[in-house]
């Protein structure tokens, strides 16, 4: 039978009298507009990495400024998720979509604009609120666009649409102030441009989901499910210690090249650190083939092979084994973090899965932040050798950790 919305003056996403509005299905379009949002809005948030040193020389802070700089980004991510977790569950994903990209335009904009240390902070600040406000809703946009049957998995472009644009923020901000004029303009120039055509695309794009109860104030509450909570803490902590490592790697990977390799190339920077975030991306495809059991204990022992690599780049003053470290975290780091997120949605209770995502979310990023401020308080108080070796030390010690656990208790051989 005919749909009425179907005729000639009642488009998609419209309704007739008395009937529920119809959310617009994906095109291809629409999906790309999403996507691209996605990408772009990540994008922004790890543009500053090849740029901090520059930052430093042209407002003369330190070490210990840039690492709060990058730290003030995870915190504002932490904010926004417990705050605004469950926004487009409420108000629908375009009205989202368009508050993240409205953000991480003003975001670039304040940076292209930004004359001192302060300016900056507020524009991490709002890159962490964008980017908690685009992932959820992205990715749930994706999936009711695309579908569970689609040959394109909404999973899998949501993966490379969030970990493409955090290696490629970088990249791509490297290499615009290696070759383009003016390094702490043109870059934060292109991003704005890019970042206002997202959020065109995504204002002409439907709304995708049908079920819109209406905003209520609500903080997110921690939630740690006891039906599987072992799990989820090894999981929180091995991602976690993959995280701060992935942190600290976007916030001095620069100062590394520049005071210890004597290496002033941005596009080097931004180069390892995209390789880190590509690892990261394939590492979360990598633990669906693993057997069942053995992806968090192979975690662990990638992340203290990725300290001890890391450990020797500080230790020797050499790239090579900061460029295989940064691979080897990203691949640790994706298989646990690929881990946690199927023991919640597999194993936990279906009740509870959003708030079990929001709370692992949490911790990861938390331990993004705090690990980089530790390393900058190190940095001026001994120096970024010292300071780096301290923090490899700490990773692998907490990585051990959870593989005795894993060991002790068996849990490791334990199907997931």
């Amino acid at each position: 039978m005919e749909d009425p919305t179907d005729r000639p003056g009642h488009p998609a996403g419209t309704s007739l009298p008395g009937r529920p509005a119809r959310p617009a299905r994906g095109t291809g379009l629409a999906v790309f507009n999403v996507a691209f949002a996605f990408w772009i809005t990540m994008a922004g948030t790890t543009a500053p990495t090849p740029l901090y040193p520059l930052y430093g020389a042209e407002f003369g802070f330190s070490e210990f400024t840039v690492t709060v700089v990058f730290a003030v980004y995870a915190l504002g991510v932490v904010l926004g998720l417990l705050v605004f977790g469950r926004l487009s569950d409420q108000i629908g994903r375009r009205p989202v979509l368009l508050a993240a990209t409205l953000l991480s335009v003003c975001a670039a904009l304040v940076f292209l604009l930004a004359q001192n240390v302060a300016v900056m902070l507020v524009g991490r600040v709002l890159s962490g609120l964008a980017a908690a406000l685009v992932t959820g809703a992205a990715t749930a946009s994706l999936t009711e666009r695309l579908g569970q049957h689609s040959r394109l998995k909404p999973a899998t472009l949501a993966l490379f649409a969030n970990m493409g644009g955090l290696a490629g923020g970088t990249l791509l901000a490297g290499i615009l102030a290696d070759v383009a004029p003016a390094p702490l303009r043109t870059p934060w120039a292109v991003l704005l441009a890019l970042t206002a055509v997202a959020t065109l695309g995504v204002l002409l794009s439907g709304e995708s989901s049908a079920h819109r109860p209406g905003f209520t104030w609500q903080l997110q509450p921690l939630h740690f499910p006891g039906e599987i909570r072992s799990d989820f803490l090894r999981s929180a902590m091995a991602a976690g210690a993959g995280f701060a490592v992935l942190g600290v790697l976007t916030s001095v990977t620069g100062l590394f090249l520049d005071t210890v390799l004597h290496e002033n190339s941005r596009i080097l920077t931004g180069a390892v650190v995209f390789i880190a975030f590509t690892c990261t991306a394939f590492g979360q495809l990598f633990v669906r083939v693993l057997k069942p059991g053995t992806a968090l204990p192979l975690a662990c022992l990638g992340m203290i092979g990725a300290a001890g690599l890391i450990a020797t780049a500080m230790a020797t003053g050499t790239l090579a084994p900061l460029v295989v470290g940064a691979m080897l975290c990203g691949l640790a780091t994706g298989v646990a973090l690929g881990h946690g997120i199927g023991v919640i949605t597999t194993r936990g209770a279906p009740r509870h899965r959003g708030a079990s995502v929001s709370t692992f979310f949490t911790i990861l990023y938390t331990m993004l932040a705090l690990p980089a401020i530790g390393v900058g308080v190190l940095i001026r108080e001994t120096s970024l050798r010292p300071a780096g070796e301290t923090f490899s030390a700490a990773v692998a010690a907490l990585c051990l950790g959870v593989l005795l656990s894993l060991i002790r208790t068996g849990r490791g051989d334990r199907p997931t």
